[in-house]
């Protein structure tokens, strides 16, 4: 048997959803369930095996081919960039980039420069400058909400599920930018030499999404 598919996980929800898909194809998960403190599982009967890891560090994992494939958000996907291969939209983890600022607040209009507060300081950039918006960037790293309330900045670019968090702070969404959900990509070297493997997976997983 061929050493196993090496595939990154996002910690957390994405690696939830991933593994009930998984399960939906058939493969037994119970390591990966049962996985206590451990950061690489088998699923054997698939075999694949699964590395657990932050979503940047799935994004590096897979660049340098020491993963595979990986499951990431395409929210780290705009921001981190990079060469990989982009395979399937698997339709979980669904939320949105959108601006925010203050209720009753007016962003559009004037010619100051504004500034906008974010964790993805490239897919805020990459947003205004296709407006023709010069705009001032500053990245946070905890909650981004904090500043337009401490009147760091005119507004957030930041994800957006529910949007609780926000209006709990006084804060409205006045432009969703982009929709956001799960990826699965593939590691360009891997691409060519396990083809095979890896689009029988693809297969399935595409059948079961």
């Amino acid at each position: 048997m061929n050493k196993p598919l090496r595939i990154a996980l996002t910690k957390g929800r994405l690696e939830k959803d991933t593994i009930s898909l998984f399960e939906k194809i058939g493969y037994d998960c119970t390591a990966v369930r049962e996985k206590g403190r451990k950061l690489i599982l088998p699923i054997e009967d698939g075999n694949i095996e699964v590395v657990l890891a932050k979503a940047n560090d799935v994004i590096t994992y897979v660049e340098h081919g020491v993963c595979d494939m990986g499951v990431v958000g395409k929210d780290t996907i705009m921001e981190m960039q990079g060469k990989f291969f982009e395979l399937v939209d698997l339709g979980f983890g669904k939320c949105k980039f959108a601006l925010a600022t203050k209720k009753g607040s007016k962003f559009y209009g004037g010619y100051d420069v504004k500034t906008i507060a974010t964790k993805y300081p490239n897919i805020a950039r990459a947003h205004f400058e296709s407006k023709g918006m010069d705009v001032e960037i500053v990245k946070i790293e905890g909650s981004v909400e904090l500043a337009p309330l401490l009147e760091l900045s005119d507004g957030i670019v930041d994800i957006v599920e529910t949007g609780t968090t926000l209006k709990e702070n006084g804060l409205e969404v006045i432009e969703d930018i982009v929709p956001v959900s799960a990826r699965l990509i593939v590691n360009m070297v891997s691409m060519k030499l396990r083809q095979e493997e890896i689009e029988k997976l693809v297969s399935l997983i595409e059948a079961n999404i």
